[in-house]
């Protein structure tokens, strides 16, 4: 009698924490936004007091512009692929952030620049490394990813490819902006005022101290398709043909119909170790999590625990979005189907 009572309080516990799990879900999969866009400029030391009134304006209004763009495209039923190629050329195209003609130095003194896109529809990627004359590497990726059968081309061959497929090419001193330059000689000074033996940790400490400019977009269109995209100039006074996590699938970009898209920024050696984007993605199609579970736990715990900073922008396939970093601040905005807009710049 006894083994028949514990047995139906199993069977009841049982189901009951079927029904509760399933109830979580049916709240999960409840639709937030039909349409929906994120974008992010880069993480790290960002505080208000660095930030001129003016500068600080200037951010805000490139992101709205930016955002803008792609949030008309999805209004009026276009691709969430051509949302987040556009998006990311205003922020290509400005000086404001590292990537395209914000682009920073690399300790040569060239600009070598790295993008990726991805489509959640069919898992289908694209991505150049090393480039220094595509204008908008973000399209050159596109291209990589839609009329090639590779995922990945580096450095010269996607230049010629970028060529090939009628991108604009430019003069490398396109990418030339005083500021830029002026942070690379900062950075090569303090370096040289330190001893031999201290030159790696004061580098290290270097980029924890750093701004990570990279920009971002994370876009959902009418017809349920993510697609996600990072395009940057890498890191200051890089050396070797250093590639970080923006080009790399999985890393810093990484898009899933079934679950969400994720755009990184950060210390992009931490985010390829940990393949942050995919991480995400992957906790909640195999854990049952929501987005925000998912990348709070990666960026707060996981990426922190290695010693990472920077952040993600991501949205769900129900147009629930999300902004984690584990920095000072991010450049960050994104908008819904209702219009809202929300841009930001500290971490509150």
């Amino acid at each position: 009698m006894k083994k028949l009572v514990l047995f139906s309080v199993l069977i009841f516990v049982f189901f009951g924490c079927k029904t509760e799990q399933k109830k979580s879900s049916e709240k999960q999969e409840k639709q937030q936004n039909k349409f929906a866009i994120i974008i992010h400029g880069g993480a790290g030391t960002i505080l208000k007091k660095n930030l001129s009134p003016e500068k600080e304006a200037a951010y805000i209004a490139k992101l709205t512009e930016a955002i803008n763009v792609g949030h008309e495209i999805l209004k009026n039923g276009g691709t969430s692929l051509d949302a987040v190629e556009k998006t990311i050329h205003i922020m290509e195209n400005s000086p404001l952030f590292n990537a395209g003609k914000g682009a920073v130095f690399t300790n040569d003194e060239t600009n070598e620049m790295d993008a990726s896109i991805m489509t959640g529809k069919d898992l289908n990627a694209g991505a150049v490394a090393g480039v220094k004359n595509i204008k908008n590497p973000i399209s050159a990726a596109r291209k990589v990813m839609t009329n090639s059968n590779h995922v990945l081309l580096s450095g010269a061959g996607a230049s010629v490819f970028a060529k090939e497929q009628g991108l604009e090419i430019v003069d490398p001193s396109y990418f030339y902006t005083e500021n830029r330059m002026k942070s690379l000689q900062r950075v090569k000074e303090r370096e040289a005022n330190k001893t031999a033996t201290k030159k790696t940790a004061f580098y290290d400490a270097d980029i924890k101290n750093s701004k990570f400019g990279t920009v971002g977009c994370v876009a959902l269109d009418k017809n349920g398709n993510i697609t996600a995209g990072t395009s940057t100039g890498g890191m200051t006074n890089k050396r070797w043909n250093r590639i970080g996590d923006s080009p790399i699938i999985g890393a810093g970009t990484y898009a899933n119909n079934a679950t969400c898209g994720v755009s990184s920024t950060g210390w992009g050696e931490y985010f390829i170790r940990g393949m942050v984007a995919h991480d995400i993605s992957a906790q909640m199609e195999y854990k049952k999590v929501s987005l925000q579970e998912a990348a709070q736990d990666v960026i707060q715990n996981k990426l922190t625990k290695l010693g990472g900073t920077g952040g993600i922008i991501a949205i769900d396939k129900n147009g629930n979005m999300v902004f984690e970093f584990n920095t000072a601040g991010m450049y960050r905005a994104s908008k819904n189907e209702k219009g809202e807009l929300s841009v930001k710049i500290y971490k509150e």
